[in-house]
């Protein structure tokens, strides 16, 4: 006897219904690619753990407001993606950045600059705010193509539109975050999008 195994959808129309163990299933097959979109949004893995929690309570309470126009794993990246920026903005308007210091007596003890590290990390927030400010359909469009590296024809399926959307998406969104992020134009700090001429956000493929 073959055992159909439930669609995205029916655990979530299951969650919705009562089914107690039905959210956790869904969770569960899809976690690591969720925690990864959290862990490429947020670039440091004690926040992208907690904005993956946020994420998750929020698709949690919010499950009876899937509509069923995208791919469930597509609102589910898209609340990831959300939480994630969401924790990155109050992060810098609180301007809270560790500074190491566990080293101070240890004789010979080599320490990083600290200013090195506040800079690349200020930095990434100042990226990251500008980001959730974008309208979500632009957002959505350059986080995944430009942040997190796919290309437009996966990102067309992910969101459920044409690649012609998603490259115009993304040509404004760049076009929004090129005049936002106009003073990092001459840096080039690993790790960070920076901006172009053109008004291009440079991505992995």
């Amino acid at each position: 006897m073959t055992t159909t195994v439930p669609s995205d959808a029916e655990l979530l129309g299951a969650h919705v219904a009562g089914d107690p163990h039905a959210f956790g299933e869904l969770v569960a097959r899809h976690r690591d690619r969720l925690w990864a979109v959290a862990l490429r949004t947020t670039g440091d893995p004690e926040e992208a753990s907690d904005a993956l929690q946020d994420a998750m309570i929020s698709a949690f309470r919010r499950a009876d407001q899937f509509r069923g126009d995208s791919a469930v794993t597509t609102w589910l990246h898209r609340i990831v993606v959300n939480a994630s920026l969401d924790r990155l903005r109050r992060k810098a308007v609180r301007h809270s950045l560790p500074l190491p210091d566990d080293n101070e007596d240890l004789p010979g003890a080599v320490v990083a600059d600290p200013n090195d590290h506040m800079d690349r990390r200020e930095t990434q927030m100042v990226i990251s705010a500008a980001l959730a400010e974008l309208p979500p359909d632009q957002r959505d469009a350059v986080v995944l193509v430009d942040v997190e590296g796919w290309s437009v024809e996966d990102a067309a399926v992910m969101l459920g539109c044409p690649p012609g959307t998603v490259k115009s998406r993304c040509f404004r969104g760049r076009a929004k975050l090129a005049k936002r992020l106009a003073f990092l134009r001459n840096q080039d700090q690993a790790g960070t999008v920076t901006t172009t001429e053109g008004g291009e956000v440079p991505h992995d493929r």
